[in-house]
C-alpha cells in the first residue's frame, strides 16, 4: 500500500481527496491511510472515529493521517486518539510543505503511533485564509464525472452549522482558473463536470467585478463548447442570480437538476436557524425554475427535529416537499454541534427527532418512486458511471445493459426496481 484516502462527506471533500492523495504520494509517503473527515453532524464525526479504529485494526502497520472539517473543528479529539499519527487542517491538507513535514515526522519515529502529541497536529486558523485558489486535478479515480471547485468557505452563520469554522470565510476561485480546469477535464474525456464548493451561490463576491454564479456558468459553457454536460452541486436559492435563471432556461448543457439547501419549511424555524429565505420564497423559486425549465428535478436538504420544532412546524416542512415538488430528499435528524447557537436552544425529544426523520424519509421514498414511475417510456441521455449503471440529465440512477464508463448514451426507460430506472 502506498497512500489510501478514505473520504467522508460532500463532493468538495471528494474533489480534495484526489489532490490529497497526489500530494502525499509526491512527498514520498507510503503505507499511509488518510481520512478526509466531515463535521456536518455529530454522527459524521462519530463515524469518522469508528472508521479510524477499524482502519488501524485492519492495517496495524500503516500510518493514519486525519484531515478535513472534523480535524479542523475538533483537533484535540483526533490528537488524543492513539490510532492517529498526524492531524492536518483543511488548509494544510492541500499544502505540499505540510505533507513533506508529515513524511519527515514519520521518518523520525518508530513504525507507528510514535509522533509526539505536542507536534502531532498542524492546524492553522482557517478564518485567516483569504486565498480562493483550488488544486488542479485531471479527474477523480473511479468517477465518470469531473469536479471543479469554484468556491470554498461560507460567510453565513446558520445557527446549526459548524462548517464555516471548518472551512473559513467564503473565497472564490478566479473565473479564468475555473474555465481552464473545466476545459482540462473536458479534454481529458469527462463528458460531465460538476461545479462544487461550500456555498457556490455566493460565488464572486470577493472577486474583482463581483461576478455571480450565473455569470460563471454562462462563461464556462461559452468558453468550453466541447463539454456536453455541466452540473451544479448544492445551491442556496435565495442567492440565485438572474444569469443563473437565464442559463437554466436557455443552456441545455446545464443539467436540469438542482439540489437546494432548504433545511425547513416553517418560517419560525427558518428564522431560528438564521436562514435567509422564507417558506414562500422556496415555493416561488421552485415554481419559477420549473416554468423556465419544465424538465427540472429538485432535491433538498431538510433537518428534522430542530430545537423548538412543534408537530405543526414539522408538518410545514413535510408539506413543503409537495409545495416545492421535491424528488430527492437528504434528511438530517438534528444533531447539536458544540459551539453553535442551536446547541443551546431547547431540544426536541430524541425519539421525536428520529420519528420525524423517518416520516420525511418515507415521504422521500414515495416521491422517488413516483418519479421513477413517471420516467417509464421516456428517452434519456445517460452518463455511464460503471459498466451497468449511470445517471440521467436529472441525476436519476439507471441500470443499463452495459457500456464504457464516461460515455453518454441515449436510452429508453423500460421500468424501475424501486430505487433506480431500468433502461435498454
Amino acid at each position: 500500500m502506498s497512500v489510501d484516502v478514505v473520504t467522508f462527506g460532500c463532493r468538495l471533500n471528494a474533489f480534495e481527496s484526489e489532490a490529497i492523495r497526489r500530494r502525499a504520494e509526491a512527498a514520498g509517503l507510503s503505507d499511509t491511510v488518510v481520512v478526509n473527515s466531515c463535521a456536518v453532524t455529530g454522527e459524521a464525526v462519530r463515524q469518522t472515529r469508528q472508521a479510524i479504529r477499524k482502519l488501524k485494526r485492519e492495517n496495524p502497520g500503516a500510518r493514519v493521517v486525519v484531515t478535513g472539517c472534523a480535524a479542523q473543528t475538533e483537533t484535540a479529539t483526533f490528537v488524543a486518539m492513539p490510532e492517529v499519527d498526524r492531524v492536518l487542517g483543511n488548509t494544510e491538507k492541500l499544502s505540499d510543505d505540510a505533507w513533506a513535514q508529515t513524511r519527515a515526522a514519520f521518518a523520525a519515529g518508530p513504525a507507528t503511533g510514535a509522533v509526539d502529541p505536542s507536534t502531532k497536529a498542524a492546524v492553522d486558523d482557517i478564518m485567516a485564509v483569504r486565498s480562493g485558489a483550488a488544486p488542479a486535478i485531471d479527474g477523480i479515480e473511479g468517477r465518470a464525472r469531473g469536479f471543479v471547485q469554484v468556491q470554498n468557505g461560507c460567510d453565513h452563520r446558520c445557527t446549526f452549522c459548524i462548517i464555516p469554522f471548518g472551512r473559513g470565510n467564503s473565497r472564490s476561485v478566479a473565473t479564468e482558473d475555473v474555465i481552464a480546469q473545466v476545459r482540462r477535464l473536458a479534454l481529458n474525456g469527462h463528458a460531465e463536470v460538476v461545479l462544487t464548493g461550500v456555498d457556490i451561490t455566493s460565488y464572486g463576491a470577493d472577486l474583482p467585478e463581483t461576478p455571480r454564479l450565473g455569470t460563471l456558468v454562462r462563461r464556462v459553457l461559452a468558453a468550453v463548447p466541447e463539454l456536453p454536460r455541466l452540473r451544479l452541486s448544492s445551491i442556496d436559492s435565495v442567492e440565485a442570480d438572474d444569469d443563473l435563471m437565464i442559463a437554466l432556461a436557455e443552456e441545455k448543457r446545464l443539467m436540469p437538476h438542482l439540489h437546494l439547501s432548504l433545511q425547513a419549511g416553517d418560517d419560525m424555524i427558518l428564522k431560528r436557524m438564521k436562514r435567509r429565505h422564507s417558506r414562500q420564497h422556496a415555493i416561488d423559486f421552485c415554481a419559477e425554475v420549473r416554468r423556465l425549465r419544465p424538465d427540472v428535478v429538485f432535491g433538498a436538504d431538510i433537518i428534522a427535529g430542530f430545537p423548538t420544532e412543534t408537530e405543526a412546524m414539522f408538518q410545514n416542512s413535510l408539506d413543503l416537499v409537495d409545495a416545492c415538488g421535491l424528488t430527492y430528499l437528504h434528511v438530517f435528524p438534528f444533531s447539536p454541534r458544540p459551539g453553535t447557537p442551536a446547541a443551546r436552544m431547547p431540544p426536541v425529544d430524541g425519539r421525536l427527532v428520529k420519528e420525524r426523520a423517518m416520516r420525511l424519509r418515507q415521504k422521500g421514498d414515495a416521491l422517488l418512486l413516483q418519479h421513477l414511475q413517471n420516467e417509464i417510456g421516456r428517452r434519456r441521455a445517460v452518463l455511464i458511471e460503471t459498466g451497468i449503471t449511470g445517471r440521467t440529465e436529472q441525476f436519476t440512477p439507471v441500470k443499463i445493459a452495459g457500456g464504457a464508463p464516461g460515455r453518454i448514451v441515449d436510452v429508453i426507460v423500460t421500468g424501475h426496481d424501486g430505487r433506480r430506472l431500468l433502461a435498454a
